[in-house]
């Protein structure tokens, strides 16, 4: 059964561009966020959630807003559609009984963005993950779930991999640190075709991999899993993702964003050059194989 169906273009970066628009809109018309707010009723700061893609959309917001800045009826009418559009639900609704909420907006982040740096210390990013390495994963973490949610898990998983295989996908830049090769999740064969199917994604030309072998010792971001996500929109910041085992962090403020870039580009020049990746995950593959 197939739980998730998407081309890649969700809600989530309809709003993205509906935002960006708006800003623009507003800053032709040299008008304040201030008087925006205070025509569609509600403050600053909401119009500038709705400016980076943050909330919902309301149509009469947008429609008091268009005239606000003088749109022409054709332009209107495309942009009164387009908040339609990013009105509509989004795919993982349907596995609401398996998504925590705190894991909503980085579901809709990650759609959305143009470059995603993963850095991870003990699994394989979810994005490059077999179904069942997917499953080990997910029943080392859930052991009490039941067949039909690891399975829906595993589907939403497989469902978010449709980022990587759609018409201009993101760029995936993953450092992993040698740990995650070496610990056996799920077996011998499961790491086999996990190790296997890196080799592959590897070979992508939007993928880059990079391993921090462990006589790098001591690097920068050891022990501290974490993704920035990066957007094409001008003007959009950056989003950092924290995961914990019972929440999440966002964190845009630009000092925070700034250490997790330093820390991660840091990362990649303690980790083994991308051109090697191949060639460390064969080794890999051959010791798991006839160790």
């Amino acid at each position: 059964m197939t739980w998730g169906r998407h081309d890649g273009s969700g809600p989530t970066a309809l709003r993205i561009q509906l935002g960006a628009q708006l800003r623009r809109l507003r800053q032709d018309k040299n008008v304040s966020r201030a008087t925006a707010g205070w025509e569609i009723r509600a403050s600053e700061s909401k119009i500038s959630r709705m400016e980076l893609g943050r909330v919902p959309f309301k149509e009469r917001d947008v429609a008091d807003l268009l005239s606000l800045y003088d749109v022409g009826n054709e332009e209107r009418a495309a942009m009164m559609s387009l908040a339609r559009q990013a009105n509509a639900p989004e795919w993982w609704q349907q596995f609401g009984d398996v998504v925590p909420p705190w894991f909503y907006s980085y579901l809709g982040l990650e759609e959305a963005a143009s470059l995603i740096r993963v850095y991870e210390v003990q699994f394989v990013p979810g994005l490059l993950q077999t179904p069942d390495y997917a499953g080990a994963v997910i029943q080392h973490g859930h052991a009490n779930a039941s067949r039909t949610d690891i399975a829906k898990r595993i589907e939403l998983r497989r469902a978010r991999q449709k980022v990587l295989t759609k018409p201009n996908p993101p760029l995936l830049w993953a450092v992993l640190d040698e740990a995650v090769l070496r610990r056996q999740i799920g077996g011998r064969e499961v790491m086999q075709a996990q190790v296997k199917a890196l080799i592959e994604a590897s070979e992508l030309p939007h993928v880059r991999l990079q391993i921090v072998p462990f006589r790098a010792g001591a690097h920068a971001a050891a022990g501290c899993p974490f993704a920035i996500l990066r957007f094409a929109e001008p003007g959009l910041p950056d989003v950092v993702y924290v995961e914990h085992l019972t929440n999440a962090l966002y964190l845009d403020k630009p000092g925070d964003v700034d250490h997790y870039v330093a820390t991660m580009d840091r990362a990649c020049v303690e980790a083994e050059p991308p051109d090697r990746t191949a060639a460390i995950l064969r080794s890999t593959l051959h010791e798991i194989t006839y160790a």
